[in-house]
This record gives C-alpha cells, sequence and structure tokens, in this order.
C-alpha cells in the first residue's frame, strides 16, 4: 500500500492524544508520538506520507507483520460467529490454539492456561510454582525485565523495577552469564558458564533450598540486551533445580514463536522447563494474548485441587482464533525457517560488517530476527555510550543515533546503549538489506561520540 499523505487528520489524531492518552514508561509532557496512519508487512508510515521499517516489529510482537490477510480474517470470521464467550466454557477457538501451542512446546508442557499478556503470564507462573512446592522466594536475573505488574516488575532486573520494588516480594536477584560484561572475570564463555552455574547454585545455598520455589529466566533475554547464554547454561541450571526440588521457569514472552529462528529459544539448547510463559508472537500482536505452558508434574498438583487464580478473559476466542491463524501461517509460509536462515545470512553477517566499519559498536549478538548491537564510546574500556539509566542530556548520544535512524527511514529499538535489530520474522531479504544500509548512515552519527 502506497501512504498518502492527510497532514489534516494526523494533527487531529495527535492533538487527542496529547489531550487525552497516559503514555506508558514516559514523562507525558517529554514525549511526542508518532501519529501513524497505517501499517502493512514490515512497514508502517505516518500522516506524511513518510514510511519506515520497523526494527521494532511494534514492541517484538509482529512476528508475521502487520496486517496478514489470513490472521486478519481469521479475527473478522470469529468474531461473526462468537465474538467473545466466558473462560470456563470449551470453544473451539480456545481448544484449537491450546492443542497448536503444547503441539509445539518442549517436553510434556501440554496444558495451556491463557492470559492476556506477558506479564500476567509470569504472574500466574509464578503462582503455580509457589503453590506447587510450598515456597516463598524466586531467583531471577539482573539484566532481565519480566513485565509491569507488581510480581513481575520486581522479577525485572533493570531500572524499570526500581520505583515499584516492594522489598518484600520474595524475589532475589543473581547474575547470569554476559562474557561481553562479565561479573565473574571470565575470558571465556566456557569460564563465564561455569563461574555462573557456581554463583547461582551459592545464591541458592545461601538463600536456603527449601525456601526457592521457582527460578526465573528469559531464555535469551530481550530488551536487556539480548545475550545469547553460553552452551551449557540452561543444562546446568535445569540441573540445579532438579537437584534442589525447584521450578525451572522459562519467560519466551519475546523469544518464542519463531523470533529465535526455531518455534521457542528453549529448542535451541535442548533444555525442558517446568513452566513456560508466552505471548506477543503466538497471534503477532494482533488481539492481546498470553498464557503459561505447564508441565505434567504441576498440572497434576491442580488435578483434585482448584488453582486459585483465572482472567475474565483467559482465552478469549477472538486472541485465540488470530494465534490459531498466526501458528498455521507460521507454518504454511516456513516463518521460523526463514527467520533462522536470513537471521545466519543476512543479519548476522550484515552486522559484523557493520561493527568492523563503526568503532562505536563494541559487540553484536543474536540469533534469528533476534539481534543487538551494543554501543560504546571506547571499545578497548567498553566504555558503553551512555551512562547506565542515562536520560536527558546524558542520552543524548542515543538520541542522537535514534533520530538519524529514523531521518534514514527505519523505526530502531533503543535501550540504554543498546539498539536492537528485530524486524517481523518474515521480513524479506531486500528489506533487511535496506534497514542494515539505512543502520550504517545512522551509526555514523554514533561514531561521533566515540574517544
Amino acid at each position: 500500500m502506497t501512504p498518502q499523505p492527510n497532514p489534516e487528520v494526523g494533527a487531529a489524531v495527535k492533538a487527542a492524544d496529547r489531550a487525552h492518552v497516559f503514555h506508558s514508561w514516559s514523562a507525558q509532557e517529554l514525549i511526542d508520538p508518532l501519529a501513524v496512519a497505517g501499517a502493512q508487512g514490515s512497514y508502517f508510515w505516518d500522516y506524511d506520507g513518510r514510511r519506515y521499517l520497523d526494527l521494532t516489529s511494534g514492541l517484538v510482537y509482529t512476528n508475521v507483520g502487520y496486517q496478514h490477510p489470513k490472521v486478519v480474517a481469521a479475527i473478522q470470521e470469529q468474531a461473526a460467529r462468537m465474538t467473545t464467550f466466558a473462560p470456563a466454557f470449551a470453544v473451539e477457538a480456545r481448544s484449537e490454539a491450546a492443542r497448536l501451542i503444547a503441539e509445539r512446546t518442549p517436553g510434556d508442557l501440554d496444558k495451556i492456561f491463557f492470559t492476556n499478556g506477558g506479564a500476567d503470564a509470569v504472574e500466574h507462573a509464578v503462582r503455580m510454582a509457589r503453590l506447587h512446592t510450598g515456597r516463598p522466594k524466586v531467583l531471577s536475573t539482573y539484566r532481565s525485565y519480566h513485565g509491569g505488574t507488581q510480581q513481575a516488575v520486581n522479577l525485572t532486573g533493570d531500572p524499570r523495577r526500581w520505583a515499584s520494588d516492594s522489598g518484600t516480594a520474595g524475589v532475589v536477584h543473581f547474575w547470569a552469564p554476559f562474557l561481553y560484561r562479565s561479573r565473574f572475570y571470565a575470558e571465556t564463555e566456557e569460564q563465564e558458564c561455569a563461574r555462573a552455574l557456581e554463583h547461582l547454585e551459592t545464591t541458592i545455598v545461601f538463600e536456603g533450598p527449601s525456601t526457592v520455589a521457582a527460578i526465573v529466566l528469559e531464555t535469551i533475554p530481550g530488551t536487556a540486551g539480548i545475550m545469547v547464554p553460553p552452551a551449557g547454561y540452561l543444562a546446568g541450571v535445569r540441573e540445579l533445580c532438579d537437584e534442589y526440588g525447584i521450578v525451572f521457569v522459562l519467560d519466551e514472552v519475546m523469544a518464542g514463536f519463531g523470533r529465535t529462528g526455531t518455534w521457542f529459544a528453549a529448542d535451541l539448547y535442548d533444555v525442558v522447563p517446568d513452566l513456560m510463559t508466552f505471548a506477543k508472537g503466538v497471534n503477532s500482536g494482533y488481539v492481546p494474548l498470553g498464557g503459561v505452558a505447564v508441565s505434567g508434574a504441576i498440572a497434576e498438583t491442580f488435578a483434585r485441587r482448584p488453582y486459585p487464580g483465572g482472567l475474565t478473559y483467559s482465552g478469549h476466542p477472538l486472541a485465540c482464533a488470530a494465534a490459531v491463524a498466526t501458528i498455521n501461517v507460521m507454518a504454511e509460509e516456513g516463518v521460523v525457517e526463514h527467520a533462522a536462515r536470513l537471521g545466519a545470512s543476512v543479519v548476522g553477517p550484515g552486522l559484523r560488517e557493520l561493527a568492523e566499519r563503526h568503532p562505536c559498536v563494541g559487540d553484536v549478538r543474536g540469533v534469528g530476527m533476534f539481534w543487538a548491537l551494543e554501543l560504546v564510546r571506547n571499545r578497548e574500556t567498553r566504555e558503553p555510550l551512555v551512562p547506565y539509566n542515562a536520560t536527558g542530556e546524558a542520552n543524548a548520544p542515543m538520541a542522537a543515533f535514534a533520530a538519524a535512524a529514523k531521518e534514514a527511514g527505519v523505526w530502531p529499538f533503543v535501550n540504554m546503549n543498546r539498539t536492537h535489530v528485530v524486524p517481523p520474522c518474515n521480513t524479506g531479504e531486500a528489506e533487511l538489506k535496506e534497514g542494515l544500509a539505512a543502520l550504517d548512515a545512522a551509526l555514523s552519527v554514533a561514531d561521533d561520540y566515540v574517544e
């Protein structure tokens, strides 16, 4: 679709937004939201007719792109048949979505508890783990994000937690492996993995194994920096959980449903958690949906004991119809395989070439359509381009980079010192190369801040 300029409508949309919409994670008077006129595939456009390649996939959820006709049609057909129905009943769209998800989850994660999104999926996973074990504490990592609700944000290991950290949520944070900024003085991935596992076991022992209900990990952390875990780490966490009777929860809200070139990132590591949360890509974000995939052992805990939790819109028919269509589209069109192939042949090599040309790029990491560039002032010292949690003038270098990227025609996902490259999983090769060329131009602006 060719964008048609309509600045008058855009101005009205913007005025209503500024008058009435309260935006998340923002100082309301300091933001300037773009008024979006439309979206199709991997692109969206504004009311001035300016088009952007979306390197954010919305908020890392439009895994099959915007306005996929088969998903749109499924929502329309479901709305005509049965718009909504209460979660206590068996409904075709809900049953079929659960079946298709369970077919793809690893191991025996065959029961699906539907939620409205990722944060409440994490909330319910933690509740299930605590009830299953009878223990109060939950361990999660620094450099993580699990959602904005009370338990989920306390599990989060970045500054978004600070304002809501109650200190009484039963959460203990620990360091996960990340060789580029190692907390373990490691020099190799093998050292980083071994020392991170030793650190985790020490944390468990000193917290008291009998008090720890669950360890919650993003399989591959998302907004914290797409830090791909070293070989053996997740398997080692699985072993520690088995040894100490701890529930292993993998958060696949961002990494799941093709993002990593596999149905779930856990498939890359041949590891099976006890609970796995999902959302976002399950239906490409077309209608809010999330959930928890539950193992047989934990499902058995609630076979004759009521699970004390639920949501009015759990398994909403419109959302589940979108999930059925999305999963079928991904299977029929080879979207997962496409993400793996172009991640390995185009995105990864392209980003590494950019790193060779731009001194501001300190590290390149990722898999599939899930990548990040770490931006630095000095490659030798690895000093970040901006301070941790920088705002205002201190964040000027990242703001300048983001502005340059938008000017070049791509919409970047920037967080602290990183720009993420997370386009829709079915983005074409030519489009990806176009995006890499735009990033090349924008990184030249960040180079100006290198010492």
